[in-house]
């Protein structure tokens, strides 16, 4: 597992470096924006951990321009208690966030939930789900509203699978979590809500697809007649 870290912290990538090499990663560093996107792009790398404070070139315009070249994952380091920070991360293609500091275990967690994620291999056993218009192939991974394609991300995908194969019933915010994630949300965490945002606008239609259930999660409307319920 090839982890490329962008960050300018040079002793803070060398003790990480040497700490998830322990852990059966193989780390490689850039120190600036620049040489990070140009190495990341190059897919020396099978994951990027991305710090948002870097000299020149921003976090946020590195992941940015990778965006428009690649799709490889990135988990970003922000500041903590700093939201905005994380939810324009998520906003801009960003697959998990972790806030500094933070503990080098829950990092290498966080890279291999996200890797395993990536990995994994479609399930036989779920065919094709068509709902209220959404047809959603996971064999292919694609996904159809009213006949038209839609470009999903990996985390999309497998939350509108999840929301699809429970169509009727509320999904809440810890089920999405602990399925994608591998840990249970907290009151600041909103990688959920922006990913369900993102498809949302991907999957926009005249009638509504997706219904929010203030406090709890969401729910996939099998008819427009479930959205006035």
């Amino acid at each position: 597992m090839r982890v490329l870290i962008i960050d300018d912290d040079v002793e803070l990538c060398g003790l990480l470096g040497e700490f998830l090499r322990r852990e059966g990663f193989q780390p490689a560093y850039a120190h600036d924006g620049r040489q990070g996107l140009e190495r990341a792009a190059a897919g020396e790398a099978d994951i990027v951990v991305l710090d948002v404070m870097l000299p020149g070139t921003d976090g946020f315009t590195v992941l940015k321009k990778l965006r428009e070249r690649s799709q490889i994952p990135v988990l970003m380091l922000t500041a903590r208690g700093d939201d905005v920070d994380r939810i324009v991360g998520l906003e801009l293609g960003a697959d998990d966030y972790l806030p500094k500091p933070f503990n080098p275990r829950e990092l290498a967690a966080r890279l291999r939930a996200i890797l395993r994620r990536l990995d994994a291999k479609p399930d036989p056993s779920q065919g094709a789900a068509s709902v209220n218009g959404v047809v959603l192939d996971p064999s292919t991974r694609r996904v159809t509203v009213d006949g038209r394609g839609v470009e999903l991300t990996t985390y999309e995908f497998d939350i509108l699978n999840y929301l699809m194969r429970a169509a009727g019933r509320v999904l809440s915010r810890d089920d999405l979590m602990e399925q994608l994630y591998q840990r249970k949300s907290t009151p600041f965490d909103r990688s959920i809500d922006v990913h369900v945002s993102h498809l949302r606008r991907k999957l926009e239609t005249a009638r509504p697809l997706i219904k929010t259930i203030r406090g709890v999660g969401y729910q996939f409307l099998r008819s427009s007649a479930e959205a006035a319920e």
